[in-house]
């Protein structure tokens, strides 16, 4: 048995993936035989969140606290330096697979409650691979308990080229952002990137730029994806969100110190902002028996 647990791969034409029983994680896709992920060891931990899916929030809470519906929580802070509780409850925890074809695998997770987390929520994730399209990933979330239950979503994966990130051109089609603060918490309001280093709704050289922010008011395409592109005039591979993700949290990995520095982007579709726990800030509000759901995929395209 690996650390990560069993490994459940799948493929479509050009494509293959595979997806981890520990948190339900994207530890690989590949076109071709090319990387279109960060990739880690099957008995490796996922390094710097690579691949997970976060729930029952993405990013951070900060200071771990907050209230909702009337009653305030603390969470256990598993970001010690920074005194923030960080991407979720699940990305370690073991999923059971539900389904497993050649090309699609469906696994789910029951969340019951928690310290400072007092819901209970039935988690799904659907990994398919089509052979012209690429990955299409649907996150799914029910609330299986008594009470109403804060909820948001996203996932984890570095897009690479195998080259580092200062030589690759950048779309990343949304017209706002948001400011953090030393502890990645959000500053005020979103901001026009018009005008910021942080405007690429055209592709354009990434160079040195340090990008750690979320991205909103996302231009949509006429499949309602919006897209984050990484070329470099050969190579492409591209991350789309969909329905159910309003947000995206772009990450360049400017503090890591490993070989990895700055050759895989964080490419992140979200349901809402790091911290919509305090600020209530596109935060899903999912009644008893209520489910909720968010389509995104990645593309060698």
């Amino acid at each position: 048995m690996t650390l990560t647990g069993d490994q459940y791969e799948i493929s479509a034409g050009p494509y293959a993936a595979v997806v981890t029983e520990q948190g339900a994680s994207l530890r690989a896709l590949a076109h071709d035989g090319r990387p279109l992920i960060l990739s880690h060891g099957p008995d490796e931990p996922p390094p710097a969140a690579a691949g997970q899916l976060l729930a029952p929030w993405p990013n951070r809470i900060d200071h771990g606290r907050y209230s909702f519906d009337g009653e305030a929580y603390a969470l256990p802070i598993n970001e010690g330096p920074l005194d923030n509780a960080i991407h979720g409850l699940v990305r370690f925890a073991p999923w059971r697979v539900a389904g497993h074809e050649s090309h699609r695998v469906t696994l789910t997770h029951r969340l019951l409650g928690y310290s400072g987390y007092p819901f209970r929520l039935d988690l799904t994730v659907e990994y398919s691979l089509d052979a012209s399209g690429g990955l299409t990933v649907r996150q799914s979330a029910r609330n299986a308990g008594s009470r109403v239950a804060p909820y948001g979503h996203g996932a984890h994966p570095y897009l690479t080229l195998g080259r580092p990130l200062d030589e690759c051109d950048l779309l990343v089609t949304a017209e706002r952002y948001l400011e953090t603060d030393s502890r990645s918490i959000p500053v005020g309001d979103a901001r026009d990137v018009a005008g910021t280093p942080y405007d690429f709704r055209a592709p354009r050289r990434l160079g040195a730029t340090a990008i750690n922010h979320p991205y909103t008011a996302l231009v949509r395409d006429g499949d309602g994806r919006a897209w984050i592109r990484l070329s470099d005039g050969e190579l492409a591979v591209a991350l789309w969100a969909g329905e159910g993700h309003p947000w995206l949290e772009v990450y360049t990995r400017d503090e890591v110190t490993d070989e990895t520095r700055r050759t895989g982007l964080g490419a992140e579709p979200m349901t809402c902002p790091p911290n919509s726990f305090v600020t209530g800030v596109d935060l899903i509000a999912l009644r008893p028996g209520a489910e909720t759901s968010g389509l995104w995929g990645i593309t060698a395209g």
